[in-house]
């Protein structure tokens, strides 16, 4: 029966995502990888574990589907809108240059002009779901190539309507006027924008009503059916699917239920991320490679070149650096899952006929799965790269040229959020100080203003040097690229053996590696968040400032260990307990309803009650020291006192009681 064929495909894909997932991690393989040949294996070209190709097409909408939508719980408004240029100029370009390109290329072909515009829309779309994918799990959504990467993609999803509804008139067998085809995407923008809207003012509030419920399983079917809901309504428009999950996604990342959300489903993205991966292997015919092995890599091979290099002339026209034009280039070199859907359009209009449509539907399985590899070594590929590629050369010279002579200076690498924290901080207490941004648009927009910016790329050998990094104290790298960083940290070691290097990084993982290539002080910002937490904590409980500050120190001393699960030696914990048996000092507010307002130092007798001396009693600014026992207590009074944790703890919990509670 038809619904077992089902389950027993979709069994025979779950167990092969479990296997792939033990083979893997021993055998260092990327799960993407890893994935997309499982599905080689148990495909109709294959073992021909699951033979129908349709249900295989399901599979593999789904997946992209569900992976969208987690892709969007991750992102919010303020990410877009911080890279509109990306969105707009980046895509446009990328978009409208691979279609030129394209046509002028393919006229050497005896192909029409028709095809040649169908080609070109084929090729310019890359993977969504491949390139979000590993760079978040590269942690490089943040960095200036991932932006990039980040704003074509999401151009070429919303280029996918306005390249279906052509493809029938390309292929002539369309009678709609331009202005039909003008008025049905048009329509289709206002639908996706009313979607947009629904989605931001409603579904918040439909949520709310879900959680009232207090049943975990209404909120999570609840969530899977915001995100298919908002993935039915952009494809009945001609949109993707995909496209609906994540706008779904993005705008439960902006409500208040959004942690709870990730919670409840984060268990599910694995899965789908494996459904996904593992159909689209399953698509590829290896009997149809083998019959025309060398025409399937010439046309991959042709693919990854033209599309790199034009992205790659777009970052720099766009003034990025050569090494993030290079990894944008690379990570978007791929065919996407959305041309699947637009060559079967063409197919069924007539653009393509059966031998194309398999030349390019290989080719397109093949640079996915080459894809992952590729986009990991990027950042290695560009390191190694850039020292023959002098285009970065003229701007860097031209900023660095007007740079004053420094020393004794810190250097800022990067001037994101946390660069100008440092940057306004070290400027108001006069240190001098040279900041280094890969962005372009920033450098030329802000060094009007402050000669210190400059542009270049620290990984480079001459930037650093160029920085005066020889008569530096302090390097700052506050960049959210952790191979530029590590690659820069271990180059300005070697070049200033003596400098303080301190790292900002996203990820614990990354302190041991970066204290090994030269950094004195990392700081990871998910523990300095825990930090932070815990010491609003014990705040609120009167421990003393300084004992609180003697932990913090104590962690970061030891690389934050204590947080990371790493055993301990008793040494850092009896430090901190000699910290606590310690004496020490604190202040107390004397409120109108304290114990001690209007009472004389002598009936309050704190030592006595508590074991805690009272140094001095501030008042209007002045400090009377060792008062009398007959000194009278007001209100507005602020107590020095001294004494152990314990002590202190009691003499807090002595002072707030009621005057009522006297005895």
């Amino acid at each position: 029966m038809q619904h077992l064929a089902f389950l027993e495909d979709f069994i025979i894909i779950l167990a092969a995502a479990v296997l792939i997932i033990f083979v893997s991690k021993p055998l260092k393989l990327p799960g993407v990888i890893g994935f997309l040949l499982t599905g080689l294996v148990i495909g109709p070209s294959g073992l021909n574990f699951i033979t129908d190709k349709h249900q295989i097409e399901v599979f593999a909408e789904l997946g992209v589907v569900m992976l969208l939508f987690f892709i969007g719980l991750e992102f919010s408004l303020a990410h877009l809108k911080a890279i509109w240029r990306q969105f707009f100029i980046g895509g446009g370009l990328q978009v409208i240059g691979t279609i030129l390109v394209v046509v002028v290329l393919f006229a050497l072909g005896d192909f029409s002009l028709n095809q040649r515009i169908f080609f070109g829309c084929l090729i310019a779309l890359s993977s969504t779901a491949i390139v979000m994918k590993m760079l978040s799990d590269h942690a490089q959504l943040d960095t200036p190539h991932g932006k990039f990467a980040v704003g074509i993609l999401l151009f070429q999803d919303f280029c996918i309507v306005p390249m279906i509804v052509f493809a029938p008139v390309l292929a002539g067998n369309s009678g709609a006027s331009l202005v039909d085809i003008f008025s049905r995407f048009s329509l289709s923008i206002l639908a996706v924008v009313g979607v947009f809207l629904v989605a931001r003012y409603v579904m918040p509030q439909v949520l709310k009503q879900i959680t009232q419920t207090n049943v975990r399983e209404s909120f999570l079917l609840g969530s899977l059916l915001v995100c298919l809901l908002m993935a039915l309504v952009t494809a009945s428009v001609g949109f993707s699917y995909a496209l609906g999950a994540f706008i779904a996604g993005l705008i439960i990342s902006e409500s208040e239920y959004s942690h709870a959300v990730i919670a409840e489903i984060v268990s599910f993205r694995d899965l789908f991320t494996s459904l996904f991966f593992i159909s689209v292997g399953m698509l590829l015919d290896i009997q149809f490679v083998s019959q025309q092995p060398f025409t399937v890599m010439g046309v991959s091979v042709g693919i990854f070149i033209l599309k790199t290099l034009i992205v790659f002339w777009i970052a720099l026209g766009m003034k990025f650096s050569v090494r993030a034009a290079t990894i944008a280039a690379v990570t978007l070199a791929q065919i996407g899952e959305f041309s699947f859907v637009l060559a079967q359009v063409g197919f069924s209009v007539g653009l393509l006929d059966h031998s194309i449509f398999q030349t390019f539907l290989s080719a397109s399985i093949f640079t996915m799965v080459v894809s992952p590899p590729l986009i990991a070594y990027a950042p290695t590929i560009a390191d190694r790269t850039q020292s023959m590629l002098p285009f970065d050369r003229k701007k860097t010279e031209t900023s660095i040229q007007s740079l004053p002579p420094h020393s004794d200076h810190v250097i800022i690498v990067g001037y994101g959020l946390n660069g100008q924290n440092v940057v306004r901080v070290l400027r108001e207490t006069g240190i001098p100080y040279v900041v280094v941004e890969s962005d372009g648009e920033i450098v030329g927009r802000l060094r009007k203003d402050d000669p210190n910016i400059v542009f270049g790329d620290v990984t480079r050998k001459e930037i650093l040097a160029a920085c005066f990094i020889e008569r530096s104290k302090v390097i700052v790298f506050a960049i959210s690229d952790p191979q530029a960083t590590r690659t820069a940290v271990r180059l300005a070691r070697l070049l200033h053996p003596e400098i303080t290097i301190i790292v900002r990084t996203r990820h614990v993982k990354e302190v041991d590696e970066l204290i090994h290539l030269g950094a004195n002080e990392v700081i990871p910002e998910e523990f300095e968040t825990s930090i932070e937490i815990f010491t609003r904590v014990l705040d609120h409980y009167h421990i003393p400032r300084n004992v609180v500050n003697a932990q913090i120190q104590i962690i970061r001393d030891e690389n934050y260990s204590v947080l990371r699960g790493i055993p301990q030696t008793s040494e850092g914990f009896d430090r901190v307990a000699d910290l606590l048996s310690e004496g020490t000092t604190e202040t107390f507010l004397v409120t109108s309803d304290s114990r001690a307002a209007s009472a004389t130092a002598g009936d309050l007798d704190i030592a006595g009650k508590t074991g805690v001396t009272l140094l001095a009693i501030v008042r209007n600014e002045k400090a009377a020291v060792s008062p009398p026992p007959e000194y009278v207590i007001q209100a507005g009074d602020i107590l020095v006192l001294i004494g152990n944790h314990a002590q202190i703890d009691n003499a807090f919990e002595y002072l707030s009681a009621s005057r009522k509670e006297k005895s």
